[in-house]
């Protein structure tokens, strides 16, 4: 195969390149499965010890974009090829114009830049080739660094579901963010 020529790739920016899950990106989501604690604060709740058979079925469900899974995932690789982390988008509502992304970033490269990098891509793609209108997304309370990178991101607080979360033996806040294409926009 002809060596890939990037330099007028939509998918990559100065950070991070997008490409689609394949099945043996499997390996990277079983290691991730096993920080526990990150894995509370994107699925809301503790998950059962993990499975090879597991990692491999939920790979192989979402790799190459099936249009049956309901999401678009992703892999965020590094520019020299390391992979990162991944991404999704979902929920898209196209009567509404609305969607959500759901993104981890991989343990050992978590405040790098990677997953703020990654997630400006997809909301470009989301706002201006899809013509989508507006990004949803909840944070779990204490989920500091995720808040975080949506106040970066431009995201509006719009609100808290109180004590909706029951999750570590209590009930903790869902703490709502949102942005519009014109927000997203005129940041960016």
């Amino acid at each position: 195969m002809k060596k890939i020529k990037y330099d007028n790739y939509y998918w990559q920016n100065d950070l991070v390149r997008l490409r689609a899950m394949k099945p043996e990106d499997w390996e990277e989501h079983y290691y991730n499965l096993f920080d526990s604690k990150a894995r509370r604060l994107l699925q809301y709740e503790l998950e059962l010890p993990p499975t090879v058979e597991g990692a491999k079925a939920m790979t192989e469900k979402f790799a190459n974009f099936d249009p049956e899974s309901g999401r678009l995932m992703f892999t965020i690789k590094s520019l020299d090829g390391e992979v990162v982390g991944a991404l999704n988008i979902s929920g898209i509502n196209e009567k509404n114009g609305t969607f959500g992304i759901g993104i981890q970033v991989d343990r050992d490269h978590r405040g790098q830049g990677y997953g703020t990098a990654a997630m400006k891509l997809l909301l470009n793609y989301a706002f201006n080739e899809r013509r989508l209108n507006k990004f949803n997304v909840s944070v779990l309370e204490g989920n500091i660094a995720s808040a975080t990178m949506m106040k970066k991101l431009g995201c509006v607080q719009e609100g808290v579901r109180r004590k909706n979360i029951f999750t570590d033996g209590e009930y903790k806040d869902e703490i709502l963010f949102g942005l519009t294409r014109d927000e997203f926009n005129e940041n960016n």
